[in-house]
């Protein structure tokens, strides 16, 4: 059986991504996309450039694929089984609650909404529907981080002491319209800094206070932002994210990890020695690690479930509905430059 998908509105950087990761997957075929302004309606993606992702030039052959700028049209078409929505944030909650009343299965880009109450309009409709639903949150898949959150599980190296993540990027230079609208897309807060925030949650829980610095700079909400989180086993937990650096500074993801008996080290700019592993009378090694990316890895998630008959269970509506309700405690803290709790 193949598992369908399709974009809407703007068919840009993620959905190209998506495109991506769906052909490495062989229960995956593409049999429509959506966009109402037309953009990329003809399948040629080899204009799209991003932060993250190989430089793969996209073009889909349009024979087998259909495309629509109408997306109640889409949603009438008996043969698409999954949607995938990678629209702007505040398109969010009107095509997932559409798609998911149409008895679709459904996959949505992070963030699931700009706020928390359409993120629980979303989470309450998942719940309800006939098909399954998943937020995109592709952290939580990601092969370096999957690895961490092993090893904090399995209390490899005994318990985790500290951990600090760093996302921080020059400012995005595609979908800047809807980016640098602060109003809808919740600036990197919530755009970019989410995925650490969620990471937190899903590594040591929801925190219980979150305590915020941060500034605007370019799109009328936080395009930078230090959070100290409380968490209940005591470990000191970090945050920081931002895509308010000078051009020129590029895309750079780490996190440091100390746990009772060792140190995990992670820098993208690194390369093949990304990750590193330093313990105690032991030389620093690097940790190799043989899996695809995160856009792959939940995708192909969200496939197997499906075929399996089951919802998926690495990330639920709630939990991202969570992470969205933790950046609003944050934003709440930066104004009130106060902790806030949760």
């Amino acid at each position: 059986m193949y598992y369908d998908q399709r974009w809407h509105c703007g068919l840009g950087f993620m959905a190209a991504t998506h495109i991506k990761a769906y052909r490495q997957i062989p229960d995956a075929r593409i049999a429509a996309i959506c966009n109402p302004s037309g953009r990329h309606l003809d399948g040629d993606f080899s204009s799209i450039a991003g932060n993250v992702g190989s430089n793969e030039l996209i073009k889909l052959d349009m024979r087998s694929v259909t495309a629509y700028r109408d997306a109640n049209e889409l949603l009438r078409d008996p043969h698409i089984d999954l949607i995938d929505i990678c629209a702007p944030t505040y398109a969010h909650a009107g095509l997932c609650v559409g798609a998911l009343n149409a008895g679709k299965h459904v996959i949505c880009e992070k963030p699931l909404a700009r706020s928390a109450k359409l993120a629980q309009t979303i989470a309450h409709a998942a719940e309800k529907a006939k098909g399954y639903f998943m937020p995109a949150m592709c952290l939580r898949f990601w092969p370096e981080w999957t690895w961490l959150k092993q090893t904090i599980d399995q209390r490899a190296y005994g318990k985790v002491l500290a951990a600090r993540f760093r996302r921080v990027a020059e400012p995005p230079a595609w979908g800047q319209k809807n980016f640098f609208d602060g109003k809808e897309s919740g600036g990197a807060l919530f755009d970019l800094h989410i995925h650490d925030t969620d990471f937190v949650q899903f590594c040591f829980g929801r925190p219980q206070t979150v305590y915020a610095t941060g500034y605007v700079k370019f799109s009328g909400a936080i395009d930078h932002v230090v959070t100290q989180y409380t968490v209940a086993s005591g470990a000191v937990v970090h945050a920081e994210g931002g895509w308010a650096m000078t051009k020129g500074f590029g895309f750079h993801p780490s996190y440091t990890v100390n746990f009772e008996n060792a140190t995990a080290d992670y820098d993208l700019i690194r390369g093949a020695q990304a990750l590193k592993l330093f313990e105690k009378d032991r030389d620093p090694r690097a940790i190799t690690l043989h899996a695809p990316d995160g856009y792959v890895g939940e995708l192909s998630h969200m496939i197997q479930a499906i075929k399996e008959g089951h919802p998926p269970t690495v990330v639920t509506a709630r939990e991202a509905q969570s992470a969205v309700e933790i950046c609003e405690a944050e934003e709440q803290s930066i104004r009130l430059r106060k902790p806030v709790f949760l």
